[in-house]
């Protein structure tokens, strides 16, 4: 699978443009497909065997050309051509988070850098402030996105993660003799970024399963193959290791290979006070020891080891059940608080990803998505979803085609001749409403009260102090006519940390205005963190789950926000993705009442 390499490539290929000054919207079209590809839900390859390249949206005749030769030779000629231009270091300058091209052209023109280790000396030493556009505040953020960028460079997004196990794990199902089979680790957890991939099952026969795993065809390098575990690299660098655990012991291991660190030792703690032993075989009642006691000097010496006696460990539920606990799910084993709220059966029911009804935050063709209304309530609906938010972006954005007041106003109309026209499934006429650098909205009250949706968000102006930051999105919870806030602290999850917020006041202001907040399922994203997902719950505030989709198929990402929801100790009633569409309507209509 080469997707990662592809969206690398074009990427690449658009910030060179970019150093060369070249047609603007040519640099975007390569940048628009290779998002669209980064979202992709199967292997390039395929798409190629099957002659759908050219159905992405944003890959056309001649970006297909060079993906397939790039495929075919593992090289491609256009791209070599245009790296000779500049040095090869600019490019890996530019992968610095707030180094774009034209800072990257201006450092290498007026001060000679051309490799990140010039970068990461020249800011140490305090030489960037010698350009005219950038200072000690700048130098102090690119220093930190180095930071960022190597720490980064260990792990990969949880979508991505996810992305390679699937049909790992749908390959070693189809071996005689698998019967349990599942993920462990952080990526069971639902971590955002994920190091590496563990797996685990059960088998008949182990040598049979290890044989195919390490044979599999994505497998660049055997790292170590045994009879109960083997681990490999896969193409795109990221490792996977494979357990095979007896099925006595099945759950321990699961339990124990899926972590956290905290919560197993949390585990062990509780099992010692109820002479308990816990490891990844199973756990053990320990009762007298064994054999008789012999003295040696001064003290007493047991000539046998403890008796332990196996009580638990096929599953992890009998696990937890032995201990005295109610089931913990995945999400939340970390150390927060869990042991003690399963010790007294308050355990939430967690939301699932059959709650969910509805995508609060999809982009259409009217502004930078890739899908007609018509074709993205037809995607919904095949996926079971009974309503859709169309929330494009406003006028100001004009890089991502932001709709002018007229054209919202035809987009009204057009929704509601759908709505009248379908009974079954719903669509929200909507807007992502740009919060300007003073704090007012991009559109005026008129336009926004005729709206079913209105979120708002930040998209300019990220290096602004706190306060100023705070009291823009202050400043919009005010407004009686957004719903919610969207992608709440802008982060990009290896390129772009949070922006500086008061969060306590973000959420006190939210539980005051009656505006929700978005947890924002965009792989890149996962904003709003889910501890403040938790902390929003705790003050009844309510959570939307808002895709970001720019194509039909990043709708599926709904789930990636389920997880961060899940990690949040959200339950159904805490997110609006969970109402029917009449529900939301009528809760949505709630805070113009309140405001009034």
């Amino acid at each position: 699978m080469k997707n990662r390499e592809v969206v690398k490539l074009l990427q690449e290929i658009g910030q060179l443009l970019e150093l060369k000054g070249e047609n603007p919207f040519r640099v975007r079209s390569y940048e628009k497909a290779a998002q669209n590809i980064a979202s992709l839900t199967e292997p390039i390859e395929k798409l190629v065997s099957n002659d759908r390249l050219e159905t992405i949206p944003g890959v056309g005749e001649g970006i297909a050309k060079k993906i397939k030769e790039y495929l075919e030779t593992g090289k491609l000629k256009y791209f070599e051509e245009l790296k000779k231009v500049f040095p090869e270091g600019l490019l890996e300058i530019m992968s610095v988070p707030g180094v774009g091209p034209k800072t990257a052209k201006a450092l290498y023109e007026e001060l000679k850098i051309k490799s990140l280790t010039q970068l990461e000396k020249a800011a140490k030493e305090h030489h960037l402030s010698e350009l005219r556009r950038l200072g000690e505040k700048t130098e102090e953020n690119i220093l930190r996105g180095i930071q960022m960028m190597r720490k980064g460079g260990e792990r990969i997004l949880l979508s991505a993660a996810l992305f390679l196990a699937k049909p790992i794990i749908e390959e070693l199902q189809k071996s005689p003799g698998v019967k349990d089979i599942n993920l462990a680790g952080s990526i069971r957890r639902k971590k955002e970024t994920i190091k590496d991939i563990d797996i685990l099952c059960t088998a008949k026969k182990s040598g049979v399963v290890m044989n195919k795993f390490v044979n599999l065809p994505q497998v660049k390098e055997i790292l170590a193959q045994g009879e109960t575990k083997s681990s490999i690299i896969l193409d795109e660098g990221i490792q996977v290791d494979l357990r095979v655990i007896k099925p006595e012991s099945y759950g321990a291991a699961l339990m124990y290979f899926t972590g956290s660190k905290d919560h197993n030792i949390a585990l062990r703690e509780l099992g010692r006070k109820k002479r308990y032993k816990i490891n990844e075989y199973g756990l053990f009642k320990l009762g007298k020891r064994l054999g008789r006691v012999s003295t040696r000097g001064k003290g007493t010496v047991s000539t046998r080891p403890v008796r332990e006696i196996r009580v638990a460990g096929r599953s992890e539920e009998e696990v937890y059940k032995k201990l005295g606990l109610q089931y913990i799910p995945p999400e939340i084993r970390e150390a927060s608080g869990e042991i003690e709220m399963a010790s007294r059966n308050r355990i939430p029911r967690l939301i699932t990803e059959n709650d969910i009804k509805g995508d609060l935050h999809v982009h259409s063709r009217y502004s930078d998505g890739a899908g007609k209304l018509s074709e993205i309530a037809e995607k919904a609906k095949s996926m079971g979803l009974e309503w859709v938010g169309i929330c494009d972006h406003s006028q100001s954005l004009r890089v991502a085609g932001g709709l002018r007041p007229d054209v919202v106003y035809e987009k009204m109309e057009e929704i509601k001749e759908f709505n009248k026209k379908s009974k079954n499934f719903k669509v929200l006429c909507g807007t992502e409403v740009d919060i300007l650098s003073d704090g007012s909205l991009d559109y005026d009250d008129d336009l926004l009260s005729q709206l079913d949706l209105v979120i708002a968000a930040i998209h300019t102006g990220f290096k602004q102090s706190e306060e100023q930051l705070t009291e823009r999105i202050i400043s919009a919870m005010g407004n009686k006519y957004v719903h919610m806030i969207a992608h709440p602290q802008g982060r990009l999850l290896g390129k772009r940390e949070p922006y500086a917020l008061n969060m306590e006041k973000v959420l006190n202001t939210a539980q005051k205005t009656r505006t929700f907040l978005e947890i924002n399922a965009y792989p890149e994203r996962l904003d709003l963190y889910d501890i403040y997902c938790r902390k929003a719950k705790e003050k009844s505030i309510f959570m939307g789950i808002g895709t970001d989709a720019h194509t039909l198929n990043q709708i599926e990402n709904l789930y990636l926000g389920v997880g961060v929801a899940r990690r949040g100790w959200l339950e159904r009633r805490n997110v609006l993705n969970t109402f029917s569409y009449d529900g939301l309507v009528r809760t949505l209509g709630r805070k113009k009442c309140a405001l009034n």
